[in-house]
């Protein structure tokens, strides 16, 4: 019996000096990155639509921007508030807006989830289009006319009012939900769906277009250098 034993544990240390080391974590050889292998994911949902919302928060700024110069008597051309105009209409209401009452809104409905918050982030939207058409009605009347004047710049006000918890509620109540309402499939139908009305509707690198122009409108009414926001010590 001893013998036999012995034999047997000499069998088992051969073999086990012939078998191959198994691989650790770290010899483990990861796959290739997405984009190496040829394949391209959209954002996420929440990576897409949090970006738009900050777009917007840069229109609000240069709302705030208008109302304290032109409550000051300064005289600024009409095309600034008619090209911001455009930009609410075409990026935050006609795409931003639209993206959510038709694919987003309704996973929390049908989930039962902040369905109220959901109910009043919609009727806001219908707002926030009334005060877009009231600024962009306004703007070239404005010039010559008090009450035009006025009407627009409460419109701003009004906006960036809205606006600022709106956009905040949706960035960390709405957004960050999502996920858990959704399949993965359906989440990623999502992103994908995002990403090509995007496209379809301001072209190829549309977000950067966007982007682009209100960039312009910042740097025409004085506010695009970041340095002057720095509170004085």
């Amino acid at each position: 019996m001893t013998i036999r034993l012995a034999s047997r544990r000499r069998l088992l240390a051969g073999a086990a000096l012939l078998a191959p080391a198994a691989p650790t974590l770290a010899q483990t050889p990861l796959p290739p990155p997405a984009a190496e292998r040829g394949v391209e994911r959209p954002r996420s949902p929440p990576e897409a639509l949090s970006r738009d919302h900050a777009a917007i928060g840069r229109v609000l700024l240069i709302y705030e921007a208008a109302v304290r110069r032109v409550g000051n008597g300064e005289d600024i051309e009409a095309l600034i508030f008619t090209q911001t105009g455009e930009v609410m209409r075409e990026f935050a209401h006609g795409h931003v807006e639209a993206i959510e009452e038709e694919l987003i809104f309704p996973a929390f409905r049908k989930g039962g989830r902040m369905v109220a918050l959901v109910e009043e982030l919609q009727a806001q939207h219908g707002i926030g289009r009334q005060l877009t058409e009231r600024i962009a009605s306004a703007a070239e009347p404005a010039r010559n006319s008090a009450a035009e004047r006025t009407a627009m710049l409460e419109a701003m006000r009004a906006s960036v009012t809205l606006y600022r918890p709106h956009l905040a509620r949706k960035d960390t109540d709405i957004l960050p939900t999502l996920r858990h309402l959704v399949t993965p499939k359906e989440y990623d139908e999502i992103a994908r769906t995002i990403e090509a009305r995007e496209t379809e509707r301001f072209g190829s690198e549309g977000f950067v277009k966007v982007v682009k122009k209100i960039e312009a409108i910042e740097k025409k009414i004085g506010i695009h250098d970041l340095g002057q926001f720095r509170p004085k010590t």
